[in-house]
């Protein structure tokens, strides 16, 4: 599920939304969203694991662009329901975001294209028996992703220390 930001969707669905505002006669705004050219689509997928074991975090991932169009750069938000306590592991393409949050630049993607894995470490506050985690596409560099479903996840981890996949 996409969720608006500041008022504004993310991604892929507010091209369709302008394009559908455009089809049925929608306003001036719609129409410059609307305009864009289909080679300024870009299928951004982020895949990867996560595991909890004694309230530390591991979450890997590895952006993909299932193109038509070439990615400039795009930033990959990862969002934990507890607060951080400590990071242990962190990319220096990423930088914490907040107590909750890191945000992770891809760098360059052509289409088709994989980027670099990028793999962090964080310890919760306290010992969570789970920690929930959401991994999804903050920016694109201004191109229309219309298939939002593989790069939005949310997965919920026991402290296990068990793999999730998304």
């Amino acid at each position: 599920m996409r969720v608006p930001r500041a008022g504004v969707w993310v991604g892929g669905v507010a091209f369709v939304v302008a394009a559908v505002g455009v089809l049925l006669g929608g306003g001036a705004g719609v129409g410059t969203a609307a305009a864009l050219p289909v080679d300024r689509e870009a299928d951004l997928a982020v895949h990867g694991d996560v595991s909890v074991r004694e309230g530390v975090v591991r979450v890997r991932f590895v952006p993909q662009n299932h193109g038509p169009a070439d990615l400039a750069d795009a930033t990959v938000h990862v969002r934990w329901s507890v607060p951080v306590a400590e990071v242990r592991a962190l990319p220096g393409a990423c930088q914490q975001a907040g107590t909750g949050a890191v945000l992770c630049r891809t760098g360059a993607l052509g289409a088709g294209a994989k980027g670099e894995p990028v793999e962090m470490v964080v310890r919760a506050v306290g010992e969570p028996d789970a920690v929930s985690v959401r991994i999804g596409t903050e920016w694109d560099g201004g191109v229309a992703d219309l298939n939002p479903r593989n790069n939005e996840h949310a997965v919920l981890a026991l402290d296990t220390g068990d793999t999730y996949y998304f």
